[in-house]
């Protein structure tokens, strides 16, 4: 993404969690299988309770809860999240279910080197509740984002998409369980692009071998880019 990446061996990453961590385990499990050539150096919960802990652990993978309850501000917060990355060289950091809104002077040190995983078409329905506004606008159709992170929430530019139609049937549960898969395999395949440096952030742009993306990349239901 950014030139501070290195050029060769296994890229590494950090990824940040709140919650069940099916995402980090689609990493993991990708990992495992070869599919995915990632070093993932360290996962970091802010809840204690988090489900994905189990699977950093089961992988053997250093897990550290920082809950913000334990700090006088976000700042603080995020400084000593800074510091664990830093002594990890994480070079990449992935959000996959991270609930707490991260500050600018943390985007900064990552800058051009984090990515979210957004529930929505982006740049539709930034935030919260994603599905019930699909919904309630009528939508034909809704999905997953993959974007890099800038200090405006869910606004950076947009690497990668999932789609599947909304049926008349639906309702925010069925349309999060049907996309929950494909949001796995979304991930693994960005993060896939992002480890073989086909996908770079240069100069506030997606790039994509030597050119700008134009639009985001769009995934098949196999988990293959078209």
């Amino acid at each position: 993404m950014k030139h501070t990446m290195v050029q060769q061996g296994k890229l590494k990453a950090a990824v940040l969690i709140s919650g069940t961590g099916s995402n980090l385990k689609a990493l993991i499990d990708a990992v495992k299988s070869g599919k995915l050539e990632l070093d993932i150096v360290r996962v970091v919960s802010n809840r204690a309770q988090a489900g994905g802990i189990g699977y950093a652990r089961a992988a053997d993978i250093p897990c550290s809860i920082i809950s913000h309850n334990a700090y006088p501000d976000r700042q603080a917060h995020d400084d000593a999240i800074v510091r664990l990355l830093d002594r990890d060289q994480a070079e990449l950091v992935i959000l996959a279910g991270y609930m707490r809104i991260l500050g600018n002077a943390f985007i900064a040190r990552f800058n051009g080197r984090m990515i979210n995983l957004h529930p929505s078409l982006l740049p539709l329905y930034k935030g919260l509740d994603t599905y019930a506004r699909a919904l309630k606008a009528g939508d034909r159709e809704t999905g997953a984002s993959i974007h890099v992170v800038t200090s405006d929430l869910d606004a950076g530019p947009v690497i990668s998409q999932v789609r599947i139609p909304i049926k008349t049937s639906d309702n925010a549960a069925s349309l999060r369980k049907r996309l929950g898969p494909l949001e796995h395999k979304l991930l693994v395949a960005t993060v896939d692009q992002i480890c073989k440096r086909i996908v770079r952030f240069e100069a506030g742009e997606v790039m994509v071998g030597d050119h700008v993306l134009e639009q985001p990349l769009q995934m098949n239901h196999d988990g293959m880019f078209r």
